[in-house]
């Protein structure tokens, strides 16, 4: 019996993806293990196995079609002996939305196609509508504009072959609902039901769609300012000895290719405060709070058209060297979104760093379920005055703590950022 090769759920909050690359085309074989597709989710770009063996029957979601929800059929494998017409016993996935039909008979039809309604694009049909046809009755249909759901097979189960696609008129095709109805009044380009873009009818813009990283974005920030009680508090932190120690160590470092950040001394400086400070080291977990026994703290990275915070794990119990490179490591690969899932979620506290673009300071918004954000502004060479009473010039970092109020009170976050700030004002003992 064919078995259907379902998108597969490749994080735990997975509800669609984009099937990217297919890298097996229909009628190669394959062997448990053995790599099929690439798969985009609203993070990452994942690659996706066989579980079992066999011979690829037929692929029914094409290479670049987004939004299709896990659990959708996207290819058929076809066991030894099985042949293209056993098929015919396994039910067709559920059509495909308007533009990912579009997109897979594109694929699928030659140029020749390419010039038709997309009402009568075969062979898509109606929502609802299963249709059992072949592969090359697919393509046929597509090529001379035969709607496959006005056709009654002569195959097996009922299934349409090539024979019935032949026999049927060019361009036979059910009407289109809304060819039948009158003209609607004009209207402005562009509108929605938001009315949004009526309000700039008239303005030359570009629309940019979002993908599924900008909407998980969008969701997630949306959902974080509305629910959770944020507060702030914000100091001012000296680092010119954390400089003169960075200075020093870079020098001997130099030798093993190492050169430490300013944000490696930051992200050590949190994990350590953490520890200092264990009941901020919390998350929310929505009837409870979870407070946690490691360090585990996530760092912004900003990427074309978003952004990941990968984390840190037991980030209290590594160097600054191994932090420093492990931090590298995982930049880079969330920049060609090539982390796995378990690599950006989870953590209790999130850094996001903007000091190297010259912002002064600002509030971040804090990355539920985590406790807490640290917002670092760059440093800046400022007059203060020191202890003697006298006005020096010193480089001052200013940073912004953002509390989730309902995991850690005022009090509370102010321990948890005077730790920092001591660690880092400190970093000798950060060594130790």
């Amino acid at each position: 019996m064919p078995i259907e090769i379902l998108m597969p759920a490749l994080s735990p909050t997975m509800e669609e993806g984009t099937l990217a690359k297919w890298l097996v085309k229909e009628g190669d074989k394959v062997a448990s293990g053995d790599l099929l597709a690439e798969i985009e989710t609203d993070k990452a770009t994942m690659e996706f196995e066989a579980s079992d063996e066999g011979t690829i029957g037929a692929i029914h979601v094409a290479a670049g079609t987004e939004g299709v929800k896990v659990n959708t059929v996207i290819a058929v494998l076809l066991d030894d002996g099985e042949t293209m017409d056993d098929l015919g016993a396994v039910a067709s996935p559920a059509p495909a939305p308007k533009a990912q039909a579009e997109d897979a008979a594109a694929a699928k039809a030659p140029a020749a196609s390419a010039g038709g309604s997309a009402d009568a694009a075969p062979p898509a049909a109606k929502a609802g509508t299963r249709v059992f046809a072949s592969p090359l009755a697919r393509r046929i249909a597509a090529d001379r504009g035969v709607d496959l759901t006005t056709l009654t097979g002569s195959g097996p189960h009922g299934r349409i072959v090539k024979a019935d696609v032949e026999g049927a008129q060019p361009g036979a095709t059910k009407p289109s609902t809304a060819s039948a109805q009158p003209s609607a009044a004009p209207t402005p380009a562009n509108t929605n039901s938001t009315g949004i873009e009526a309000l700039y009818a008239d303005r030359d813009y570009d629309e940019i769609s979002l993908d599924g990283m900008r909407k998980t974005i969008a969701a997630r920030l949306g959902e974080a300012k509305q629910t959770i009680p944020h507060f702030y508090l914000r100091r001012d932190i000296r680092l010119d000895a954390l400089m003169a120690l960075r200075a020093q160590l870079n020098n001997g470092l130099a030798a093993r290719d190492v050169k430490l950040s300013v944000n490696d001394f930051i992200i050590k400086a949190c994990a350590l405060a953490l520890q200092q400070v264990p009941d901020a080291n919390a998350i929310w977990a929505g009837d409870k709070i979870l407070r946690l026994k490691p360090s585990d703290v996530a760092v912004a990275v900003a990427i074309d058209g978003g952004l990941f915070t990968p984390v840190l794990r037991d980030a209290e119990t590594k160097t600054l060297s191994a932090l420093s490179s492990q931090m590298k490591d995982l930049a880079a690969r969330a920049k060609s979104r090539k982390l796995a899932p378990q690599e950006y979620q989870g953590g209790s506290f999130a850094i996001s760093n903007l000091g190297m673009f010259g912002i002064d300071n600002f509030d971040a918004v804090i990355n539920p379920p985590h406790g807490a954000i640290l917002a670092v502004g760059a440093g800046v060479k400022k007059p203060i005055v020191n202890d003697a009473g006298e006005i020096e010039v010193a480089t001052i970092m200013s940073v912004t703590l953002s509390v989730d109020h309902r995991v850690i009170d005022g009090a509370l976050g102010a321990q948890l950022l005077t730790a920092i700030k001591q660690n880092l004002e400190s970093p000798l003992s950060m060594l130790a």
